[in-house]
């Protein structure tokens, strides 16, 4: 029979391998933005992100059924934070997976909308990119730390400089976002601006997606002690 220790452990696993999956999704963003622009196979690296966006739909959903299946006797003991936040914890599952499947729309949506990639609003949009590589990199070791932080009744986890990075990273999206439309529409050579418009507000829906986890975070740990997610006023003194 399953032990409280085993749900722990098996939770932490998958999440892992969930993450693992979700960073390799985004990671063929800029590739294939990249791709696109030098008229490289941009097409097979789009196919490459739906198909692991799919990956991620299954492993979600393997992580939410165990979540939902479990029982007392399961989560046992040791996983009374899983058990007490288990409505709100469900729901951040169903917002990550939102980063994968909103990667993939964006992938597709470049394809259909043909911006030109010598115009410096693509430009800014492929920096805006290369933000969200960086900002889910970072993502990955917060949420591993998060769902261990729960995963282990006697565990403590400080995720402030992760978060604290997430927030600036997203900051660094919105004026990049900015620049790209204003850019479009300011510029004359520039065709068809609300293209640039449509493309840079969805590139910062996912900025804003993965900024969102963290507020979900930060809710959920206000009741855990064990889990810091903001930083101390007066840790540094008078």
């Amino acid at each position: 029979m399953p032990t409280d220790a085993d749900f722990g452990e098996r939770l932490e696993s998958q999440t892992a391998a969930y993450l693992d999956r979700i960073d390799d999704c985004v990671a063929l963003l800029p590739r294939a933005l990249d791709e696109y622009a030098s008229d490289g196979p941009y097409r097979e690296t789009i196919d490459d992100i739906a198909a692991i966006e799919s990956e991620c739909d299954e492993l979600v959903r393997e992580i939410t059924a165990a979540i939902t299946d479990a029982g007392p006797d399961d989560i046992g003991l040791l996983n009374t934070r899983i058990n007490f936040n288990e409505s709100a914890l469900l729901d951040f599952y169903k917002e990550l997976d939102v980063v994968a499947n909103h990667t993939e729309r964006i992938a597709q949506e470049a394809l259909m909308m043909r911006p030109d990639p010598d115009a410096e609003p693509f430009r800014d949009m492929r920096e805006m990119a290369t933000r969200i590589v960086e900002m889910v990199a970072v993502l990955v070791d917060v949420v591993e730390g998060f769902v261990r932080g729960l995963a282990r009744g006697d565990a403590t986890e400080t995720l402030t400089e992760g978060i604290e990075a997430i927030r600036g990273l997203e900051s660094e999206c919105d004026e990049l976002r900015n620049d790209a439309i204003a850019t479009a529409f300011a510029d004359d050579a520039v065709d068809q601006p609300l293209v640039y418009r449509e493309l840079a507000i969805l590139l910062d829906e996912l900025a804003n997606t993965i900024e969102d986890l963290t507020d979900r975070m930060v809710v959920i740990a206000s009741k855990e002690p064990g889990i810091v997610t903001e930083a101390d006023p007066g840790a540094d003194g008078e």
